[in-house]
């Protein structure tokens, strides 16, 4: 595979536990390089770096023939400074982190960009099928959405756009670290599967529960179930708030495939039922997954570099 070097872009998808960075050439991904991630600013810095010092080593390119690096993180991330907040999972607990900065010194003064990582994964799944008005609703540790909207990323007055994890569901339910009692998030996130259905097997709680609900477990049933109905009342949300084309399932949970999507849309199909107007509206066809395979949040990051968000595919 030749590469050229003409619009080469890096981007990194940075997680609590992995670096997952690709090298992308125009709107093809031609390396891929995952690796652990040292917590902590210097240390989430440093692996980017090397991620990036990777990549290019494997593709026989120059660090200086890059047009430019794209970071995705957690937390409330501020593109126009290149700095990310209360990140967690990273360890940077502190505000208004200069990761861009940071990382751009550390590469010669490459430009840098950092986005969400759900945004940058929105980026990149609209990319990759060709939406431009989509969410990409993750389910993962959280529940949460980036979206795409009209070709452009929304991201809120104050950066929250598309957290759908914290709007309720049960009323006087679970507690949720954020304060409130019963959001959707207790009950539609690889988490909440973790504490409803602990692994008997050392497969992970997902699979498992789907599993012996397939063959027929009570308990397990009641877990699937209550999963798959607080997932369809996310969509619910996101399609009657922004009237999305498309909403795809992301995150470790959706690993589960096509039963997963069969499921959810047979929830939303139920929720609808008891409304013309929303039985109207198509809403579980516009469910789908994420493109397996595809690294999508490290193919957003490097498409984010460009400089606009606009994604100019037909919606």
């Amino acid at each position: 595979m030749t590469i050229t070097g003409a619009d080469l872009r890096v981007g990194l998808d940075l997680g609590g536990s992995k670096v997952l960075g690709v090298l992308l050439e125009g709107d093809t991904v031609r390396r891929t390089l995952r690796v652990p991630t040292d917590l902590g600013a210097e240390g989430v810095v440093g692996s980017a770096a090397g991620v990036v010092a990777g990549l290019c080593e494997a593709a026989g390119v120059e660090p200086t023939q890059l047009a430019g690096v794209g970071m995705a993180l957690p937390g409330i991330v501020d593109p126009a400074t290149g700095t990310v907040s209360h990140a967690v999972n990273l360890r940077m607990d502190l505000p208004d982190v200069p990761v861009g900065a940071l990382l751009s010194e550390r590469l010669g003064g490459l430009p840098v960009t950092v986005e969400n990582d759900l945004n940058a994964a929105a980026l990149g799944a609209g990319e990759t099928l060709g939406y431009s008005d989509m969410a990409y609703l993750a389910l993962g540790t959280g529940l949460a959405a980036g979206l795409l909207l009209d070709g452009r990323l929304r991201r809120g007055h104050a950066g929250a756009a598309g957290e759908v994890g914290h709007l309720p569901y049960r009323p006087g339910g679970l507690p949720c670290a954020c304060g409130q009692l019963g959001c959707l998030e207790m009950y539609a996130s690889g988490s909440a599967l973790d504490v409803a259905w602990p692994s008997r097997t050392g497969s992970p709680s997902p699979a498992e529960v789907f599993a012996a609900a397939a063959d027929g477990d009570a308990a397990a049933v009641a877990v699937r179930d209550t999963f798959v109905d607080a997932v369809a009342t996310a969509v619910r949300y996101l399609v009657m708030t922004f009237d999305v084309a498309h909403v795809v399932l992301g995150g470790g949970v959706a690993n589960l495939g096509p039963q997963l999507v069969q499921h959810v849309r047979d929830a939303v199909e139920r929720h609808v039922a008891v409304s013309p107007l929303l039985a109207g509206l198509g809403m579980p066809e516009r469910i789908e997954l994420t493109p397996a395979g595809v690294p999508v949040g490290a193919v957003g990051a490097a498409l984010a570099t460009r400089g606009a968000v606009d994604v100019e595919v037909v919606g």
